[in-house]
């Protein structure tokens, strides 16, 4: 005759589930917080510190690292694309891209360990939304070529580099000047407008790109740790 279930295991292991998912949840949102502080290079020692619970708890919830940043920068990552999303509906390219770069700028100064993660080369962590991003991206700069707004020789790898200007100038005007790099993100698109007289010099290949922004995250990511 098979074993008799204990009726009360399932109400033992019930709450047991719950606690687990619960210290998941906190485990997350601590991380997410933290990397939107700090960057990308927080340990596991700090999220559990900030999430109340122990590192083993971390560690039995997530594999790695990266398993722990797949999941907390999925969301961030989620709302890149819905204002790359957005900006590819409007109707003139250049709007589009005005939209673009204004929001995710705001975005990227908001939260650090985005800006790591979009900008440096580590938007692999949800390649499904990060190439939904480029592919919006790229539509839009070729539909402002055609319509005739976008400078001679301007490319979708200049977008980035741009970013990591404005984004760098606003981590040091932090508490002096907060929003100057609003004035500067407008300065600098509007230098890539077809108006703009003097020609380009050449311009970064995507190896390249990917090489300087990968140096600036960790550069930045170095600069954090050794002030905290």
């Amino acid at each position: 005759m098979p074993d008799q279930q204990d009726p009360h295991d399932e109400h033992a292991r019930t709450p047991l589930r719950r606690d687990a998912e619960r210290n998941r949840e906190r485990i997350v949102a601590a991380a997410r917080e933290l990397y939107a502080e700090r960057g990308l290079g927080v340990g596991f020692n700090e999220v559990a510190h900030r999430a109340g619970v122990g590192v083993g708890t971390v560690y039995r919830r997530f594999a790695d690292p990266r398993e722990l940043l797949e999941v907390a920068m999925a969301e961030p990552l989620q709302q890149l694309y819905e204002v790359a999303r957005e900006a590819s509906t409007t109707p003139r390219a250049w709007d589009g891209l005005v939209l673009l770069v204004g929001r995710v700028t705001d975005l990227l100064v908001e939260n650090l360990g985005l800006r790591d993660a979009a900008l440096g080369g580590y938007d692999t962590l949800v390649p499904q939304v990060a190439g939904g991003i480029a592919d919006l991206t790229h539509d839009l700069f070729v539909r402002a070529a055609e319509q005739g707004d976008l400078r001679p020789g301007v490319t979708g790898n200049d977008v980035p580099l741009l970013l990591w200007m404005v984004t760098e100038l606003a981590k040091n005007a932090d508490g002096i000047a907060p929003d100057a790099y609003r004035r500067y993100t407008t300065a600098l698109l509007d230098g890539l407008r077809s108006t703009a007289g003097t020609p380009l010099p050449a311009a970064p290949d995507d190896d390249q790109v990917l090489a300087i922004s990968r140096r600036w995250a960790d550069a930045s990511t170095r600069g954090r740790a050794r002030t905290t």
